[in-house]
């Protein structure tokens, strides 16, 4: 057997050598592969991995790298865990609208009763402008400021003008929820611009908002879901042939002037209403009919006067009893029936 010469290298070992070179790669691949699916896979690897030309790691990039994955793993987990629990919402109260649901909705029921517990209460119609997920009462802060802060974008799309909400026909999504559909006309356009600018506003603000779906605006009047125990007494899905009558009926028009900030859980208002976090006016009701929340408004306003001005009374008469003066004249006049009395029993 012959000796390998100087420098010279046998055939098995260097068989062995690209092996050990190639198992090298492999692993070298295998760790970056590896590294790359860790929480931190927005760090330079090469550079944390010391794979670098350049003579020394920039420690400072490497960590604002770290807090910027830090921050985007919470927003992955928030969107992940998204849950919807607050809305803005136009509320829809003109008297022509809410009969006409109502009539809507007794004709349905007296097809079949179950489905009373699936309808909407009068007081709670709306369209949903956009959803959004608030986790605490810093963030409810938060949806206010951004809400008062779209008051003057929506302004600028109105350019004065008043948006009117024409009512027409019947809708449903898979049959689980009944809706009245928004006419066609020159007011989608611009109801949509406020939707998508209401959606951007709330998340420059770091709010989780909006839906997958496309905004579609609708008006609802039943959903299935109000009534679980339904689907057990074999009602699944809204039968169409229900409300057919009405497929073309219009309903009426609202006139957009007032967005509300609702939450979806929190007990709803005496009149049926969302409870509402804030609300922005948007130019002027048209017809002066005042609708019932702004009748409790003043019904209240109406309370709390009455009561401020009996306690104002109260506090009036009690210091003008309290006054010196007038003290001491009951006392002289008291003095003075004593004298009398006493005058008179002598004689």
């Amino acid at each position: 057997m012959e000796r390998p010469g100087a420098g010279e290298i046998h055939s098995n070992e260097c068989e062995n050598v690209s092996k050990k070179e190639k198992m090298s790669e492999e692993f070298e691949a295998d760790t970056m592969d590896r590294l790359v699916d860790l929480p931190f896979a927005t760090i330079d690897i090469k550079d944390d991995c010391r794979i670098t030309d350049e003579p020394q790691i920039n420690l400072k990039r490497s960590k604002e790298n770290e807090q910027s994955k830090s921050d985007q793993i919470k927003k992955n987990k928030k969107q992940k865990d998204y849950q919807p629990n607050y809305f803005l919402s136009i509320p829809i109260t003109k008297k022509e609208i809410t009969r006409g649901i109502k009539i809507l909705q007794n004709a349905i029921i007296q097809q079949d009763q179950r489905l009373a517990k699936a309808m909407v209460g009068d007081g709670s119609f709306h369209i949903t402008l956009l959803v959004m997920q608030l986790f605490n009462e810093d963030e409810v802060n938060l949806g206010i400021d951004a809400l008062l802060e779209l008051k003057p974008f929506i302004e600028e799309i109105l350019q004065g003008k008043h948006l009117i909400l024409p009512f027409q026909g019947i809708g449903n999504f898979g049959n689980q929820v009944g809706f009245v559909k928004l006419a066609e006309g020159d007011h989608i356009n611009p109801l949509l611009e406020i939707a998508e600018i209401a959606k951007r506003t709330f998340q420059e603000k770091g709010i989780l908002a909006g839906e997958s779906r496309g905004f579609k605006p609708h008006l609802t009047f039943m959903k299935l879901s109000k009534a679980p125990w339904l689907r057990k007494n074999g009602v699944k899905k809204i039968d169409p042939e229900l409300y057919e009558k009405f497929i073309s009926h219009r309903f009426g028009e609202e006139t957009l002037y007032r967005i509300d900030l609702c939450s979806m859980l929190k007990k709803k208002q005496s009149n049926g209403y969302y409870h509402c976090e804030s609300s922005i006016v948007i130019g002027e009701k048209n017809g002066g009919e005042p609708d019932d929340a702004e009748l409790v408004r003043l019904s209240k306003r109406l309370v709390e006067n009455a009561v401020l001005k009996a306690v104002q009374q109260y506090l009036d008469e009690t210091q003008n009893k309290n006054k010196p003066g007038e003290g001491s004249s009951v006392k002289t006049e008291e003095a003075d029936r004593n004298g009398n009395d006493s005058e008179n029993n002598r004689k």
